[in-house]
Protein backbone atom coordinates (compact mmCIF):
# COMPACT_ATOMS: atom_id res chain seq x y z
CA UNK A 1 0.00 0.00 0.00
CA UNK A 2 1.35 3.40 -0.97
CA UNK A 3 1.88 6.05 1.69
CA UNK A 4 -0.80 8.72 1.14
CA UNK A 5 0.30 12.08 2.54
CA UNK A 6 -3.30 13.36 2.33
CA UNK A 7 -4.19 11.00 5.18
CA UNK A 8 -1.65 12.48 7.58
CA UNK A 9 -3.62 13.79 10.58
CA UNK A 10 -3.03 17.50 11.20
CA UNK A 11 -4.11 18.93 14.56
CA UNK A 12 -4.19 22.39 16.08
CA UNK A 13 -1.98 22.17 19.17
CA UNK A 14 -3.93 24.92 20.96
CA UNK A 15 -7.20 23.09 20.36
CA UNK A 16 -5.56 19.90 21.58
CA UNK A 17 -4.54 21.62 24.82
CA UNK A 18 -8.13 22.80 25.29
CA UNK A 19 -9.31 19.22 24.75
CA UNK A 20 -6.82 17.99 27.33
CA UNK A 21 -8.18 20.52 29.82
CA UNK A 22 -11.82 19.60 29.16
CA UNK A 23 -11.06 15.90 29.40
CA UNK A 24 -8.91 16.38 32.48
CA UNK A 25 -11.74 18.25 34.25
CA UNK A 26 -13.96 15.22 33.84
CA UNK A 27 -11.20 12.97 35.07
CA UNK A 28 -10.76 15.24 38.08
CA UNK A 29 -14.47 14.83 38.81
CA UNK A 30 -14.09 11.05 38.77
CA UNK A 31 -11.17 11.01 41.15
CA UNK A 32 -12.64 13.73 43.35
CA UNK A 33 -15.23 11.16 44.37
CA UNK A 34 -12.72 8.34 44.79
CA UNK A 35 -10.52 10.61 46.88
CA UNK A 36 -13.42 11.63 49.11
CA UNK A 37 -14.36 8.03 49.74
CA UNK A 38 -10.79 7.23 50.75
CA UNK A 39 -10.18 10.29 52.93
CA UNK A 40 -13.52 9.87 54.70
CA UNK A 41 -13.36 6.07 54.87
CA UNK A 42 -13.18 5.97 58.67
CA UNK A 43 -16.28 8.19 59.05
CA UNK A 44 -18.12 6.31 56.29
CA UNK A 45 -17.40 3.03 58.09
CA UNK A 46 -18.89 4.43 61.31
CA UNK A 47 -22.03 5.71 59.58
CA UNK A 48 -22.81 2.80 57.26
CA UNK A 49 -21.37 -0.19 59.16
CA UNK A 50 -22.10 0.79 62.76
CA UNK A 51 -23.51 -2.69 63.45
CA UNK A 52 -19.94 -4.07 63.24
CA UNK A 53 -18.22 -3.75 66.61
CA UNK A 54 -14.53 -4.03 65.58
CA UNK A 55 -13.27 -0.70 64.13
CA UNK A 56 -10.72 -2.39 61.87
CA UNK A 57 -13.39 -4.71 60.46
CA UNK A 58 -15.62 -1.69 59.84
CA UNK A 59 -12.83 -0.31 57.69
CA UNK A 60 -12.47 -3.64 55.91
CA UNK A 61 -16.20 -3.59 55.05
CA UNK A 62 -15.91 0.00 53.83
CA UNK A 63 -13.02 -0.86 51.52
CA UNK A 64 -14.84 -4.04 50.44
CA UNK A 65 -17.67 -1.80 49.21
CA UNK A 66 -15.01 0.29 47.47
CA UNK A 67 -13.62 -2.86 45.81
CA UNK A 68 -16.92 -4.55 44.89
CA UNK A 69 -17.96 -1.50 42.87
CA UNK A 70 -14.90 -2.08 40.69
CA UNK A 71 -16.46 -5.31 39.45
CA UNK A 72 -18.81 -3.14 37.39
CA UNK A 73 -15.96 -1.41 35.61
CA UNK A 74 -15.34 -4.19 33.04
CA UNK A 75 -19.07 -4.19 32.16
CA UNK A 76 -18.90 -0.43 31.73
CA UNK A 77 -15.78 -0.92 29.61
CA UNK A 78 -17.54 -3.42 27.33
CA UNK A 79 -20.64 -1.28 26.80
CA UNK A 80 -19.03 2.14 26.59
CA UNK A 81 -16.05 0.78 24.65
CA UNK A 82 -18.31 -0.63 21.96
CA UNK A 83 -20.24 2.63 21.79
CA UNK A 84 -16.98 4.58 21.57
CA UNK A 85 -15.63 2.47 18.70
CA UNK A 86 -18.91 2.68 16.78
CA UNK A 87 -20.34 6.13 17.48
CA UNK A 88 -17.28 8.08 18.54
CA UNK A 89 -15.28 8.98 21.63
CA UNK A 90 -17.13 12.19 22.52
CA UNK A 91 -20.58 10.68 23.12
CA UNK A 92 -19.19 8.37 25.82
CA UNK A 93 -17.26 11.10 27.62
CA UNK A 94 -20.38 13.28 27.94
CA UNK A 95 -22.47 10.36 29.25
CA UNK A 96 -20.02 9.09 31.86
CA UNK A 97 -19.54 12.45 33.53
CA UNK A 98 -23.32 12.78 34.08
CA UNK A 99 -23.49 9.35 35.74
CA UNK A 100 -20.49 10.09 37.97
CA UNK A 101 -21.93 13.41 39.15
CA UNK A 102 -25.32 11.90 40.02
CA UNK A 103 -23.85 8.92 41.89
CA UNK A 104 -21.53 11.18 43.91
CA UNK A 105 -24.51 13.35 44.84
CA UNK A 106 -26.43 10.24 45.90
CA UNK A 107 -23.75 9.24 48.44
CA UNK A 108 -24.02 12.67 50.03
CA UNK A 109 -27.79 12.26 50.46
CA UNK A 110 -27.88 8.69 51.82
CA UNK A 111 -29.35 7.96 55.28
CA UNK A 112 -27.03 6.18 57.74
CA UNK A 113 -27.32 2.67 59.18
CA UNK A 114 -28.82 4.03 62.41
CA UNK A 115 -31.59 5.66 60.36
CA UNK A 116 -32.66 2.93 57.92
CA UNK A 117 -30.65 -0.14 58.91
CA UNK A 118 -29.33 -2.58 56.31
CA UNK A 119 -30.67 -0.49 53.42
CA UNK A 120 -28.01 2.10 54.16
CA UNK A 121 -24.96 0.03 53.10
CA UNK A 122 -27.00 -1.47 50.25
CA UNK A 123 -27.74 1.99 48.83
CA UNK A 124 -24.11 2.96 49.34
CA UNK A 125 -23.09 -0.08 47.31
CA UNK A 126 -25.58 0.84 44.54
CA UNK A 127 -24.10 4.34 44.32
CA UNK A 128 -20.60 2.88 44.11
CA UNK A 129 -21.74 0.42 41.42
CA UNK A 130 -23.05 3.30 39.29
CA UNK A 131 -19.73 5.08 39.76
CA UNK A 132 -17.81 1.94 38.83
CA UNK A 133 -19.94 1.38 35.73
CA UNK A 134 -19.45 4.94 34.46
CA UNK A 135 -15.75 4.90 35.26
CA UNK A 136 -15.48 1.82 33.05
CA UNK A 137 -15.88 4.05 30.02
CA UNK A 138 -14.46 7.28 31.44
CA UNK A 139 -10.73 6.88 31.90
CA UNK A 140 -10.04 4.63 28.92
CA UNK A 141 -12.10 6.97 26.75
CA UNK A 142 -10.21 9.99 28.01
CA UNK A 143 -6.88 8.30 27.23
CA UNK A 144 -8.01 7.37 23.73
CA UNK A 145 -9.40 10.83 23.08
CA UNK A 146 -6.21 12.64 24.05
CA UNK A 147 -3.92 10.14 22.29
CA UNK A 148 -5.90 10.48 19.05
CA UNK A 149 -5.93 14.28 19.31
CA UNK A 150 -2.23 14.76 20.08
CA UNK A 151 0.74 15.08 17.73
CA UNK A 152 2.90 11.98 17.93
CA UNK A 153 5.91 13.82 19.36
CA UNK A 154 3.95 15.30 22.30
CA UNK A 155 1.57 12.47 23.11
CA UNK A 156 3.02 11.59 26.51
CA UNK A 157 3.34 15.18 27.68
CA UNK A 158 -0.25 15.97 26.71
CA UNK A 159 -1.46 12.64 28.08
CA UNK A 160 0.03 13.51 31.45
CA UNK A 161 -2.68 16.18 31.63
CA UNK A 162 -5.13 13.38 32.43
CA UNK A 163 -3.15 12.40 35.49
CA UNK A 164 -2.80 16.03 36.48
CA UNK A 165 -6.60 16.00 36.40
CA UNK A 166 -6.55 12.92 38.63
CA UNK A 167 -4.24 14.65 41.09
CA UNK A 168 -6.37 17.81 40.97
CA UNK A 169 -9.44 15.77 41.90
CA UNK A 170 -7.61 14.12 44.77
CA UNK A 171 -6.17 17.46 45.92
CA UNK A 172 -9.60 19.10 45.91
CA UNK A 173 -11.02 16.17 47.89
CA UNK A 174 -8.12 16.36 50.32
CA UNK A 175 -8.38 20.13 50.80
CA UNK A 176 -12.11 19.90 51.44
CA UNK A 177 -11.69 17.00 53.86
CA UNK A 178 -8.82 18.76 55.67
CA UNK A 179 -10.78 22.01 55.95
CA UNK A 180 -13.79 20.21 57.35
CA UNK A 181 -11.67 18.28 59.86
CA UNK A 182 -10.19 21.59 61.05
CA UNK A 183 -13.37 23.68 61.11
CA UNK A 184 -15.86 21.11 62.41
CA UNK A 185 -15.84 19.10 65.61
CA UNK A 186 -15.59 15.31 65.46
CA UNK A 187 -19.29 15.06 66.24
CA UNK A 188 -20.30 17.53 63.53
CA UNK A 189 -18.05 15.81 61.00
CA UNK A 190 -19.49 12.39 61.76
CA UNK A 191 -23.06 13.67 61.77
CA UNK A 192 -23.34 15.85 58.67
CA UNK A 193 -20.00 17.44 57.75
CA UNK A 194 -18.82 14.46 55.70
CA UNK A 195 -21.77 14.94 53.31
CA UNK A 196 -20.75 18.42 52.12
CA UNK A 197 -17.98 17.39 49.64
CA UNK A 198 -20.19 14.71 48.05
CA UNK A 199 -22.98 17.24 47.50
CA UNK A 200 -20.50 19.36 45.52
CA UNK A 201 -20.23 16.55 42.99
CA UNK A 202 -23.26 17.83 41.05
CA UNK A 203 -21.99 21.37 40.24
CA UNK A 204 -18.54 19.99 39.43
CA UNK A 205 -20.11 17.47 37.08
CA UNK A 206 -22.15 20.16 35.35
CA UNK A 207 -19.00 22.22 34.74
CA UNK A 208 -17.29 19.17 33.24
CA UNK A 209 -20.32 18.42 31.07
CA UNK A 210 -20.34 21.97 29.72
CA UNK A 211 -16.65 21.76 28.78
CA UNK A 212 -16.97 18.34 27.19
CA UNK A 213 -20.02 19.26 25.15
CA UNK A 214 -17.83 21.62 23.12
CA UNK A 215 -15.30 18.91 22.21
CA UNK A 216 -14.91 17.78 18.60
CA UNK A 217 -14.48 14.17 17.57
CA UNK A 218 -10.85 13.01 17.29
CA UNK A 219 -9.27 13.39 13.83
CA UNK A 220 -8.10 9.79 13.75
CA UNK A 221 -11.58 8.42 14.43
CA UNK A 222 -13.11 10.73 11.81
CA UNK A 223 -10.45 10.07 9.16
CA UNK A 224 -10.13 6.33 9.58
CA UNK A 225 -13.48 5.03 10.81
CA UNK A 226 -16.15 7.53 9.83
CA UNK A 227 -15.27 7.18 6.15
CA UNK A 228 -14.68 3.43 6.02
CA UNK A 229 -17.12 2.34 8.73
CA UNK A 230 -16.38 0.00 11.63
CA UNK A 231 -15.64 -3.63 10.81
CA UNK A 232 -16.93 -5.32 13.97
CA UNK A 233 -14.43 -7.75 15.50
CA UNK A 234 -15.45 -10.05 18.34
CA UNK A 235 -13.70 -9.90 21.69
CA UNK A 236 -12.61 -13.50 21.23
CA UNK A 237 -10.95 -12.58 17.95
CA UNK A 238 -9.34 -9.52 19.54
CA UNK A 239 -7.98 -11.64 22.38
CA UNK A 240 -6.56 -14.16 19.94
CA UNK A 241 -4.98 -11.68 17.54
CA UNK A 242 -3.64 -9.17 20.06
CA UNK A 243 -2.79 -11.31 23.10
CA UNK A 244 0.74 -9.95 23.57
CA UNK A 245 -0.39 -6.32 23.60
CA UNK A 246 -3.31 -7.17 25.88
CA UNK A 247 -0.94 -8.90 28.33
CA UNK A 248 1.45 -5.94 28.43
CA UNK A 249 -1.45 -3.51 28.86
CA UNK A 250 -2.97 -5.66 31.62
CA UNK A 251 0.26 -5.81 33.61
CA UNK A 252 1.03 -2.11 33.08
CA UNK A 253 -2.41 -1.13 34.35
CA UNK A 254 -1.93 -3.43 37.36
CA UNK A 255 1.37 -2.00 38.60
CA UNK A 256 0.23 1.56 37.83
CA UNK A 257 -3.02 1.29 39.77
CA UNK A 258 -1.69 -0.73 42.69
CA UNK A 259 0.89 2.02 43.24
CA UNK A 260 -1.71 4.72 42.67
CA UNK A 261 -4.31 3.31 45.06
CA UNK A 262 -1.65 2.37 47.60
CA UNK A 263 -0.57 6.00 47.92
CA UNK A 264 -3.69 8.04 47.16
CA UNK A 265 -6.49 5.80 48.46
CA UNK A 266 -5.06 3.51 51.12
CA UNK A 267 -2.38 5.74 52.66
CA UNK A 268 -4.72 8.21 54.46
CA UNK A 269 -6.38 5.35 56.35
CA UNK A 270 -3.02 3.65 56.91
CA UNK A 271 -1.62 6.79 58.52
CA UNK A 272 -4.73 7.11 60.68
CA UNK A 273 -5.35 3.52 61.76
CA UNK A 274 -1.84 2.00 61.72
CA UNK A 275 0.60 4.85 62.32
CA UNK A 276 -1.71 6.83 64.59
CA UNK A 277 -1.43 10.21 62.87
CA UNK A 278 -4.49 12.42 63.10
CA UNK A 279 -6.72 12.62 60.04
CA UNK A 280 -5.78 16.29 59.66
CA UNK A 281 -2.02 15.65 59.59
CA UNK A 282 -2.41 12.67 57.25
CA UNK A 283 -4.54 14.47 54.69
CA UNK A 284 -2.28 17.53 54.75
CA UNK A 285 0.80 15.36 54.10
CA UNK A 286 -0.83 13.55 51.18
CA UNK A 287 -2.03 16.85 49.74
CA UNK A 288 1.48 18.35 49.83
CA UNK A 289 2.89 15.28 48.08
CA UNK A 290 0.21 15.51 45.38
CA UNK A 291 1.03 19.16 44.76
CA UNK A 292 4.65 18.07 44.21
CA UNK A 293 3.53 15.30 41.86
CA UNK A 294 1.72 17.67 39.47
CA UNK A 295 4.89 19.22 37.95
CA UNK A 296 6.66 15.86 38.23
CA UNK A 297 3.99 14.16 36.09
CA UNK A 298 4.38 16.84 33.44
CA UNK A 299 8.18 16.55 33.63
CA UNK A 300 8.15 12.78 33.19
CA UNK A 301 5.69 13.14 30.29
CA UNK A 302 8.10 15.47 28.52
CA UNK A 303 11.03 13.21 29.39
CA UNK A 304 9.16 10.24 27.96
CA UNK A 305 8.65 12.11 24.67
CA UNK A 306 12.43 12.65 24.51
CA UNK A 307 14.04 9.41 25.75
CA UNK A 308 11.19 6.92 25.29
CA UNK A 309 8.31 5.69 27.40
CA UNK A 310 9.92 2.29 27.99
CA UNK A 311 12.93 3.83 29.74
CA UNK A 312 10.73 5.97 32.00
CA UNK A 313 8.59 2.95 32.87
CA UNK A 314 11.70 1.01 33.88
CA UNK A 315 12.95 3.91 36.01
CA UNK A 316 9.72 3.89 38.00
CA UNK A 317 9.53 0.10 38.29
CA UNK A 318 13.17 -0.23 39.26
CA UNK A 319 12.82 2.48 41.88
CA UNK A 320 9.74 0.89 43.46
CA UNK A 321 11.37 -2.54 43.44
CA UNK A 322 14.26 -1.16 45.48
CA UNK A 323 12.51 1.43 47.65
CA UNK A 324 8.90 0.37 48.40
CA UNK A 325 9.73 -1.52 51.61
CA UNK A 326 12.10 1.27 52.66
CA UNK A 327 9.36 3.87 52.14
CA UNK A 328 6.98 1.98 54.46
CA UNK A 329 9.78 1.47 56.98
CA UNK A 330 10.37 5.22 57.09
CA UNK A 331 6.65 5.86 57.49
CA UNK A 332 6.55 3.46 60.46
CA UNK A 333 9.28 5.38 62.27
CA UNK A 334 6.37 7.69 63.12
CA UNK A 335 8.41 10.88 63.02
CA UNK A 336 6.94 13.55 60.77
CA UNK A 337 10.12 14.02 58.73
CA UNK A 338 10.47 10.28 58.04
CA UNK A 339 6.77 9.81 57.33
CA UNK A 340 6.97 12.66 54.82
CA UNK A 341 10.10 11.20 53.21
CA UNK A 342 8.52 7.76 52.84
CA UNK A 343 5.41 9.19 51.18
CA UNK A 344 7.56 11.42 48.96
CA UNK A 345 9.52 8.41 47.67
CA UNK A 346 6.28 6.70 46.63
CA UNK A 347 4.93 9.93 45.11
CA UNK A 348 8.00 10.65 42.98
CA UNK A 349 8.09 7.10 41.60
CA UNK A 350 4.33 7.06 40.96
CA UNK A 351 4.85 10.26 38.93
CA UNK A 352 6.86 8.28 36.36
CA UNK A 353 3.68 6.35 35.56
CA UNK A 354 1.50 9.47 35.72
CA UNK A 355 3.62 11.05 32.98
CA UNK A 356 3.77 8.06 30.63
CA UNK A 357 0.79 5.73 31.10
CA UNK A 358 -2.06 7.81 29.51
CA UNK A 359 -0.02 8.45 26.36
CA UNK A 360 1.32 4.90 26.11
CA UNK A 361 -1.61 2.53 26.65
CA UNK A 362 -3.68 3.69 23.62
CA UNK A 363 -0.69 3.11 21.32
CA UNK A 364 -0.94 -0.65 21.87
CA UNK A 365 -4.13 -1.14 19.82
CA UNK A 366 -5.56 -0.32 16.38
CA UNK A 367 -8.12 2.45 15.92
CA UNK A 368 -11.13 0.21 15.20
CA UNK A 369 -10.64 -1.80 18.41
CA UNK A 370 -8.71 0.73 20.50
CA UNK A 371 -11.48 1.99 22.77
CA UNK A 372 -13.15 -1.30 23.71
CA UNK A 373 -9.93 -3.32 23.96
CA UNK A 374 -8.27 -0.72 26.16
CA UNK A 375 -11.44 -0.17 28.20
CA UNK A 376 -11.97 -3.88 28.91
CA UNK A 377 -8.29 -4.66 29.54
CA UNK A 378 -7.83 -1.59 31.70
CA UNK A 379 -10.93 -2.16 33.79
CA UNK A 380 -10.47 -5.89 34.30
CA UNK A 381 -6.96 -5.21 35.56
CA UNK A 382 -8.09 -2.29 37.75
CA UNK A 383 -10.93 -4.39 39.18
CA UNK A 384 -8.64 -7.26 40.11
CA UNK A 385 -5.69 -5.24 41.36
CA UNK A 386 -6.33 -1.49 41.69
CA UNK A 387 -9.71 -1.46 43.40
CA UNK A 388 -8.70 -4.24 45.78
CA UNK A 389 -5.44 -2.55 46.86
CA UNK A 390 -6.83 -0.87 50.01
CA UNK A 391 -8.67 -4.08 50.96
CA UNK A 392 -5.66 -6.34 50.29
CA UNK A 393 -3.31 -3.98 52.12
CA UNK A 394 -5.62 -3.77 55.14
CA UNK A 395 -6.02 -7.55 55.13
CA UNK A 396 -2.25 -8.16 54.88
CA UNK A 397 -1.55 -5.96 57.88
CA UNK A 398 -4.41 -7.55 59.83
CA UNK A 399 -3.34 -11.13 59.03
CA UNK A 400 0.44 -10.81 59.32
CA UNK A 401 0.66 -8.19 62.03
CA UNK A 402 3.45 -6.65 59.94
CA UNK A 403 2.98 -2.97 59.13
CA UNK A 404 5.46 -3.27 56.22
CA UNK A 405 3.33 -5.86 54.40
CA UNK A 406 1.88 -3.34 51.88
CA UNK A 407 5.46 -2.33 50.96
CA UNK A 408 6.40 -5.96 50.26
CA UNK A 409 3.25 -6.35 48.14
CA UNK A 410 4.24 -3.30 46.09
CA UNK A 411 7.78 -4.68 45.68
CA UNK A 412 6.57 -7.99 44.23
CA UNK A 413 4.20 -6.22 41.84
CA UNK A 414 7.02 -3.91 40.66
CA UNK A 415 9.36 -6.84 39.96
CA UNK A 416 6.74 -8.53 37.76
CA UNK A 417 6.06 -5.26 35.96
CA UNK A 418 9.77 -4.61 35.38
CA UNK A 419 10.25 -7.99 33.69
CA UNK A 420 7.16 -7.63 31.48
CA UNK A 421 8.07 -4.11 30.30
CA UNK A 422 11.73 -5.05 29.79
CA UNK A 423 11.06 -8.08 27.60
CA UNK A 424 7.63 -7.56 26.00
CA UNK A 425 7.06 -3.81 25.58
CA UNK A 426 8.35 -1.88 22.56
CA UNK A 427 8.73 1.87 22.92
CA UNK A 428 6.09 3.82 20.97
CA UNK A 429 7.38 7.31 21.71
CA UNK A 430 7.28 9.63 18.68
CA UNK A 431 5.59 7.00 16.50
CA UNK A 432 2.10 7.17 15.05
CA UNK A 433 -0.72 5.24 16.67
CA UNK A 434 -0.85 1.62 15.58
CA UNK A 435 -2.15 1.29 12.04
CA UNK A 436 -2.57 5.05 11.71
CA UNK A 437 -0.90 7.70 9.61
CA UNK A 438 1.25 10.20 11.53
CA UNK A 439 -0.39 12.99 13.53
CA UNK A 440 1.38 16.35 13.31
CA UNK A 441 0.85 19.92 14.52
CA UNK A 442 3.02 22.03 12.21
CA UNK A 443 4.18 22.34 8.61
CA UNK A 444 7.68 21.22 9.59
CA UNK A 445 6.29 18.07 11.22
CA UNK A 446 4.10 17.43 8.15
CA UNK A 447 7.13 17.68 5.88
CA UNK A 448 9.10 15.34 8.14
CA UNK A 449 6.27 12.79 8.11
CA UNK A 450 6.08 12.88 4.30
CA UNK A 451 9.84 12.53 3.89
CA UNK A 452 10.25 9.79 6.50
CA UNK A 453 7.16 7.56 6.40
CA UNK A 454 9.16 4.60 7.73
CA UNK A 455 9.16 6.26 11.18
CA UNK A 456 5.42 5.68 11.51
CA UNK A 457 3.79 2.60 12.97
CA UNK A 458 1.57 2.63 9.86
CA UNK A 459 4.59 1.77 7.71
CA UNK A 460 5.90 -0.84 10.13
CA UNK A 461 2.51 -2.50 10.33
CA UNK A 462 2.17 -2.64 6.59
CA UNK A 463 5.60 -4.26 6.27
CA UNK A 464 4.70 -6.95 8.81
CA UNK A 465 1.46 -7.77 7.02
CA UNK A 466 3.19 -8.25 3.66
Amino acid sequence: MKFNKKKINVVDIQQTKKSVFATGIGNAMEWFDFGLYSYLAVIISQNFFSAVENDQLKLVFTFATFAIAFLMRPLGGVIFGKIGDNLGRKVVLTTTIILMALSTLLIGLLPTYDQIGIWSPILLLIARIIQGFSTGGEYAGAMVYIAESSPDNKRNMLGSGLEIGTLAGYILASLLASTLFIVLSDGQMASWGWRIPFLLGLPLGLIGLYLRSSLEETPIFENELSEDGVQEESFLSILKNHKRDILVCFVAVAFFNITNYMLLSYMPSYLDEIIGLSSTVGTVLITIIMFIMVPLALMFGRLSDKIGNKIVFLIGLGGLTLLSALAFYLINLNALVFVSLGILILGVLLSTYEGTMPGSLPTMFYTDIRYRTLAVTFNVSVSIFGGTTPLVSTWLVHQTGNNLAPGYYLTIVSIVGFLVILFLFRSTTGKSLKGSYPTVASKAEFKEAVENPKDSLWWQTEQKEK
